[in-house]
């Protein structure tokens, strides 16, 4: 293909990313799904104009916030298991800090974004212009700044032909296993809209596969043998399982060695909720079943997952002096963490040749019955404290019980507070890709975003979203962007009045009950905020719910009903799943006049010292 064709620096950006393919299971889609857009004077003439001219083949999307539609971006990205993605373009200024909190949401979790914020004129002719901000002693700083270290790659185009290595660059990282994270793009307003003869070999279709780092033979050779050692082993999966395709692998691993498996909030649902080794949750909302059995553990296989605090409960839940870890990981970071045996290798081929190396190698049948006893033991647990109740002000596990009940195999989204720490514990998914929270960045107000960009991503499944009334106000617009596309989306927003869980976390450290809770803050009146008047007046479909029963009838309304309906419910700020969980090292304070505070101090001395370091 040879040639070039005229075009300006926006122009050929929209056009290369209408080029961009994948192949999901033989089809082929496009990789990228669409722009989300909020245009200002920053990108409304080059970019406006060059998405306009590919709206059939690259949909824009306009949502009411940047943060917002950078939410539901990235939410789609990780409902699609990384296949697929979304961009995101906004003006310079706030539009575009507004997406560093997403920003960095997708830098921890790892999912891939394309931010294309405006920046200032590269011929600095006006400078300085609207929403420049100026930095005193260097001339080539802009806000977009911000975005380099919430970014996997940075690059601010000056120039019409930098736009080409800087794309290709771009692809390079947004569809690595191991790099994968956002990628920021800044446009100097008036470089989009330069033009340049681009090659027309640039906007070839180009179709991106999934890599599968395969294992180095020394280092599976390390790992089979400690597999072989173990009399007590078990396996963390994390959110590498679901975006490697590993499902199948990691059940057929587990079947054939007798090994009990535990899921991260990532990875969550990469075994069925009833498989009988699928202990659930680990670490600090973890099930009492995976959490006894890996304070025992001898060998920990770690699948990828970056073991992070939660998860480990901060490094004190493994309690056995000589366990060992072998972490499986795309990422040689993740792979070297806490002195582990890395696996370097891509989950599903990794599991698939650990597997093979093993042979017809099987753990104790006496540590699969301990197991399973522990599993029947905790589900007992669960039901009890997600059954029916007729009290006033239910609990929220009492609500996800009849949230599940109500809806079935629907997909529950969510995000930060109490909520995630119970649906970790008590929600049972079956089908892979039935669980999504993100819970690396612990990010308020994804919750209504990130369940748009999954309803993006799973057209033909239920999504559930639930959200406490504190995330609810940080960020709701979104559900007015629902109802604008015709989307079907249920929302359960949960009423504590306050920050419950940061309430309990306060209370749990020895603090006063203090600026947390309505009740408790510096008031002249109690706040009535009314959240089903609210969620009407953007076009949902909203009612009160007077307690469970009421609840799980709304929501079997909302199913039949269709399109976005939203459920209000009062809930108890001070009830939490006391069953499972763990210690999590929240610091307290070492000097307090409080006796309160003192004592709670005492017993974190004794807690730190169950920690393995390093």
């Amino acid at each position: 293909m040879t040639g070039t064709i005229r075009l300006t620096m926006a122009q050929a950006t929209a056009r290369f990313l209408a080029a961009q393919m994948t192949e999901i299971e033989g089809e082929r889609l496009p990789l990228f799904a669409g722009v989300w857009a909020i245009f200002g004077h920053g990108n409304v003439a080059g970019m406006g104009e060059a998405l306009y001219g590919v709206r059939e083949q690259l949909p824009t999307y306009r949502a009411h916030n940047e943060q917002g539609m950078a939410h539901a971006a990235i939410a789609f990205a990780k409902a699609s298991f990384r296949r697929r993605m979304m961009a995101c373009t906004t003006s310079i200024g706030p539009g575009a800090t507004n997406m560093v909190t997403a920003a960095a949401l997708a830098h921890v979790n790892r999912l891939p974004v394309l931010f294309l914020p405006g920046d200032v004129f590269a011929n600095r002719r006006p400078d300085p212009l609207l929403q420049q901000v100026e930095d005193f002693s260097d001339g080539t700083v802009s806000a977009n700044d911000c975005f380099k270290p919430v970014s996997r790659y940075f690059d601010r185009i000056t120039r019409p032909e930098q736009i080409m290595p800087a794309l290709r660059r771009a692809m390079q990282v947004l569809t690595d296993p191991a790099e994968c994270g956002p990628v920021t793009l800044a446009l100097c307003q008036d470089t989009q809209a330069e033009a340049y003869d681009y090659p027309i070999s640039f906007f070839a279709e180009t179709v991106h596969s999934q890599r599968r780092v395969r294992p180095d033979a020394d280092e599976l050779a390390r790992a089979v043998a400690a597999m072989q050692s173990a009399k007590q082993p078990v396996v963390i999966a994390g959110g590498g399982v679901l975006y490697s395709g590993a499902t199948e692998a990691l059940a057929r691993f587990a079947q054939s060695h007798n090994v009990p498996l535990m899921e991260t909030q990532a990875g969550k649902s990469a075994l069925p909720h009833s498989h009988p080794l699928n202990m659930g949750s680990v670490g600090v909302t973890g099930t009492s079943a995976a959490n006894r059995l890996a304070e025992q553990a001898d060998v920990v296989l770690a699948v990828g997952t970056r073991l992070a605090d939660f998860t480990t409960g901060s490094w004190a839940l493994f309690k056995n002096p000589e366990a060992e870890f072998v972490a499986l990981n795309v990422a040689a970071v993740d792979a070297g963490k806490h002195g582990a045996l890395p696996l370097l290798s891509d989950a599903r081929v990794g599991l698939e040749a650990l597997h093979e190396g093993l042979g017809a190698w099987r753990a104790p049948e006496s540590w699969r019955h301990e197991a399973e006893a522990g599993k029947r033991e905790w589900l007992g647990e669960a039901d009890a404290v997600t059954a029916a109740t007729n009290a006033p002000l239910p609990s929220d596990a009492q609500v996800i019980g009849a949230t599940q009940r109500a809806m079935g195999e629907a997909i529950v989204v969510c995000a930060a507070g109490g909520l995630p720490g119970e649906l970790h514990k008590l929600w049972k998914a079956e089908s892979v890709g039935r669980y999504h929270l993100e819970y690396g960045y612990s990010t308020m107000g994804y919750e209504i975003a990130g369940g748009l960009g999954v309803k993006l991503a799973r057209p033909g499944d239920e999504v559930v979203v639930m959200v406490g009334d504190g995330s609810y106000m940080m960020a709701n617009s979104e559900l007015s962007t629902a109802v604008m596309m015709g989307l079907r989306l249920t929302v359960v927003v949960l009423d504590n009045r306050g920050f419950g869980c940061i309430n309990r976390l306060q209370m749990a450290t020895g603090g006063e009950n203090f600026n947390n809770l309505f009740e408790d803050v510096r008031k002249e009146a109690m706040p009535e905020i009314d959240f089903v008047a609210h969620a009407a007046a953007m076009g949902a479909h909203a009612q009160k719910a007077a307690g469970i029963a009421e609840l799980e009838a709304a929501l079997a309304d909302a199913r039949a009903r269709g399109g976005v309906n939203v459920v209000v419910i009062d809930t108890d700020p001070l009830v939490t799943t006391e069953a499972g969980g763990h210690w999590w090292d929240v610091a307290v304070p070492e000097v307090s006049e409080r006796a309160g505070v003192r004592a709670k101090r005492a017993e974190y001395e004794e807690r730190v010292k169950g920690q393995r370091i390093g």
